[in-house]
């Protein structure tokens, strides 16, 4: 798959075929068939082959299929795995949509590429220092170890729905959803969101 160029990406894209709801690649092991040059960058645009992907349709399918084993990612089919790069996360979280009041709320995702992904205990947001500013980069489990990252419009919507809770002795500003509180900070240093 190394130098398959075109046919390569239309021959992954026919074996894997249209579906609505991604299918198990967490449970798929084929064989590793080598690099392929596509590339999510840190905006969520996919590209092949230094262009980017203009048909949502077909980015949504490899999305689909995408799995991530340790620090690595890959297009994955029952017969055949192949790499790729990706500069932060494979997705975006690019609206949210609170279902609910007070303890009852849930906070609803949907990302770049159009999955719903509820937060919860299964669907978790987790808060990273961003190098080089002192800032926060916030992250959604969307599935299987595939993270999105939270815009920068949705985490000012996430800090306006936050609120201080005291967890073992310690005051720590975050946001409530579907039952489960998700730490941003020590609330002494919201200031500094």
């Amino acid at each position: 798959m190394t130098s398959g160029g075109q046919k390569g990406l239309e021959s992954l894209s026919a074996a894997i075929g249209q579906r609505r709801e991604p299918p198990p690649v967490h449970l798929w092991d084929p064989p590793y068939c080598g690099e392929i040059d596509m590339r999510i960058a840190g905006d969520g645009s996919w590209h092949y082959q230094g262009s980017p992907i203009g048909r949502q349709a077909m980015v949504r399918l490899f999305a689909s299929v995408l799995k991530r084993e340790d620090d690595r990612y890959f297009l994955v089919t029952p017969v055949e795995k192949v790499g790729i790069k990706v500069d932060d996360a494979p997705f975006l979280a690019v609206s949210l949509a609170p279902e609910g009041e007070g303890n009852a709320r849930t906070l609803v995702f949907r990302t770049n590429v159009d999955d719903v992904v509820p937060c919860d205990n299964r669907h978790s947001l987790r808060f990273e220092p961003e190098a080089g500013t002192g800032g926060i980069k916030p992250y959604l489990h969307v599935r299987h170890d595939l993270w999105a990252l939270v815009t920068r419009a949705l985490f000012f919507d996430l800090v306006a729905l936050g609120e201080t809770r005291e967890i073992e002795g310690q005051k720590l500003f975050g946001v409530a959803s579907a039952g489960e509180f998700f730490p941003m900070a020590p609330a002494d240093a919201v200031a500094g969101i």
